[in-house]
């Protein structure tokens, strides 16, 4: 049975010897190009676009980073066209870098084409520029909220992004696009600290009682936000939805249509499941990689095993969170030093979602930017060839789940 996985630009095709279950998002129409404008001019809770920014305004909009499959630059191509009114030199976009590096020209000018780059102010947030954040407060947990100071000082803020569930925040999207987007380095590294990423309900697709969510969303509010686009996408990055207007309300129709098409129920645990990372830009890096584990470790059994292919071509990834891994013997130690009191430092809830993948299933990887040794070193094994890898793991008729495009669909045990 041949499954094409999404790996890096061009995708990975496999011969599997056995049929295997295949778990793909359902199939939703792409939507025709009036349906940006439109969704601006009729949005939802909130008077339209064009309504809202003064030709004095000052307007900023935030942006996903490189990271994430947005396609910006039809969303910001839609919001110049209607806010044509406004001075290009009142107008900046803000690139919601969060913890990572920031993008490079040429990935901006891939992300927004030449013209914008070119046209209008474009910064790359960076959440360690104390000069260039500002405290608000607190949020009801205690966890402070620091904003980046473009987007506080804008008149009309509008966030741009993409939904899809993610796995310790619910859905990404909406206020996701403040904090960690935008937010200072202490701002994030609360909204994801131990306490919050162990919670039970900081998990795939769930927003009540989700406290990330929940502090991401009163951030917003301290930090206001005028208006919010948020798409939903197919394979192909083409647009399926579109959902614009007020930010939370916006943001909750765009996640109600996501669970009807990526959230998909299985009857039980299977004993190996193949996973991605959802092609490029998702799988530059063994960091983002662990978003597909995570996928898959829903619907995998306690002892079985997890085969990951993610083209990692920018290697394992942020320096904090590889220090971690070679700092400890096992997954083990490296949970206990996270979950120690007071513990807390970048990326690590990355590590600790890591462990707890790691505690419930054995991790092969295929990945053609990272070498055997990096990957034993992240305590998985290597994967030279995903068929021959399955076959062997497969080998005494084990129940076999694929998920091509890894966290782009997300499967459960219909039981939890």
């Amino acid at each position: 049975m041949r499954v094409t996985l999404a790996y890096g630009q061009n995708g990975l095709s496999v011969d599997f010897d056995a049929a295997v279950d295949v778990i793909e998002p359902a199939a939703a129409p792409v939507l025709p190009p009036s349906a940006l404008p439109d969704a601006l001019r009729s949005p939802i809770a909130s008077p339209p676009l064009r309504d809202l920014v003064r030709p004095d305004a000052r307007v900023v909009m935030v942006i996903s980073d490189v990271t994430r499959p947005a396609p910006n630059r039809p969303l910001v191509e839609a919001v110049l066209h209607e806010i044509a009114h406004v001075a290009r030199e009142r107008i900046s976009i803000l690139v919601a870098t969060g913890l990572h590096r920031p993008c490079r020209t040429d990935e901006l000018g891939a992300m927004l084409g030449a013209a914008i780059l070119r046209d209008y102010r474009v910064i790359n947030h960076d959440a360690n520029a104390d000069a260039e954040l500002r405290e608000l407060g607190t949020t009801s947990s205690g966890r402070p909220v620091i904003v980046n100071r473009v987007y506080l000082d804008a008149d009309v803020r509008i966030t741009l992004g993409l939904i899809e569930p993610h796995f310790f925040a619910g859905f990404s999207g909406g206020a996701k696009l403040i904090l960690p987007g935008v937010a200072g380095a202490a701002s994030i590294m609360r909204n994801h600290d131990a306490e919050m990423i162990g919670h039970p309900d900081a998990r795939w697709g769930v927003r009540a009682g989700n406290p990330i969510m929940r502090d991401q969303r009163e951030a917003a509010r301290m930090a206001g936000c005028e208006f919010s686009l948020n798409v939903l996408v197919n394979a192909q990055r083409q647009i399926t939805g579109v959902f614009a207007g007020a930010l939370e309300p916006a943001h909750d129709a765009g996640c109600d249509a996501a669970l009807r098409t990526v959230m998909q129920p299985v009857a039980e645990a299977y004993d190996v499941v193949v996973t991605t990372n959802g092609g490029y830009p998702l799988d530059l890096n063994l960091y983002q990689a662990v978003k597909g584990m995570d996928a898959a470790a829903q619907i995998v059994r306690a002892g079985g095993d997890i085969v990951i292919a993610a083209e990692c071509r920018e290697g394992a990834g942020h320096g904090d969170f590889v220090e971690m891994l070679h700092e400890h013997d096992d997954p083990a130690s490296m949970l206990a030093t996270i979950e120690s009191p007071h513990h807390l430092t970048p990326d690590q809830w990355q590590n600790q979602i890591f462990a707890r993948v790691l505690a419930q299933a054995t991790v092969h990887i295929h990945a053609s930017g990272l070498t055997s040794d990096e990957i034993r070193s992240a305590f998985c094994q290597p994967c030279a060839d995903v068929a021959s890898c399955v076959t062997e793991l497969a080998a005494n008729g084990a129940r076999v789940c694929v998920l091509p495009r890894g966290p782009e669909s997300i499967p459960y045990l219909r039981s939890a």
